[in-house]
C-alpha cells in the first residue's frame, strides 16, 4: 500500500474501528515505522507525538488491537484500521475514546454474514455452517421454517429470553440461506428501506 506520509510531516491519521461491531474506537497517528511494525506484528502500533516514540497499543494494559484489515482513503493519507480489541481502548478505561459502549448492534449482522460467506468459500470440516451448505438449499430453507415456527411458539407461549434465542436461530439460518443464493442481509435492508419510503 502506497501511503503519503509527507502531508502531515511524516504522520498519517489512523482511524481504529472494531471489525465486529463497527464502532469507531479511537484515532491515533502512525509514521512509516509504526505502520511497518503494525503490518509486521498484526498489532496496531502508533507514533506518540508527545513522547516522540513508537508505542504498541496494549503494551502496558494488555488491551492489544489485533489488525483485521487496513485500508487507505482516496488520497492515501489516512488509514482505516479494522481490529479485534482485547479490551477497553481508551486510557480512561472506556470502551472507546468517545465514551461509547462497544457492543454488538445491527452492524454485527454484516460481520456475521461476512463470516458465513468465508465458511461458504472455505467449507471447513466439522463446521455446522458447512454442514448446512453441504445439505443443500432445501435443507437450509427447511431450517429457516423450523426456526420460524419455534420463534412463533416462544412469542405466543414462551419467555422473552427464549424468544430472543429462537429468533436469533431463525435469523442465522436465514443469513445462511441468503448466502447460498448469493444474497446479503443488506439486500433485505434495501428492500425494507424502499418500502418505508
Amino acid at each position: 500500500m502506497e501511503l503519503n506520509f509527507e502531508k502531515l510531516n511524516g504522520l498519517i491519521p489512523a482511524i481504529i474501528q472494531d471489525a465486529c461491531t463497527g464502532k469507531v474506537l479511537m484515532l491515533g497517528f502512525m509514521n512509516e515505522e509504526a505502520y511497518d511494525k503494525t503490518v509486521e506484528t498484526g498489532k496496531v502500533t502508533f507514533y506518540s507525538r508527545t513522547r516522540r516514540t513508537l508505542w504498541t497499543k496494549g503494551e502496558t494494559s494488555g488491551h492489544y488491537l489485533h489488525v483485521v484489515s487496513m485500508k487507505a482513503d482516496c488520497d492515501n493519507d489516512t488509514l482505516l484500521v479494522k481490529v479485534h480489541p482485547d479490551g477497553p481502548v481508551c486510557h480512561t478505561g472506556a470502551d472507546t475514546c468517545w465514551g461509547e459502549t462497544n457492543e454488538a448492534d445491527i452492524n454485527f449482522l454484516t460481520y456475521l454474514q461476512d463470516f458465513i460467506e468465508k465458511r461458504h468459500r472455505e467449507m471447513p470440516e466439522k463446521s455446522y455452517t458447512t454442514s448446512l451448505f453441504q445439505a443443500g438449499i432445501n435443507r437450509m430453507a427447511q431450517k429457516v421454517g423450523e426456526e420460524a415456527v419455534e420463534t412463533v411458539i416462544e412469542a405466543t407461549n414462551g419467555t422473552d429470553e427464549r424468544l430472543i434465542y429462537e429468533a436469533s436461530d431463525m435469523l442465522y439460518h436465514l443469513i445462511v440461506l441468503l448466502t447460498s443464493k448469493g444474497m446479503r442481509i443488506e439486500d433485505l435492508a434495501r428492500e425494507l428501506q424502499k418500502r418505508h419510503k
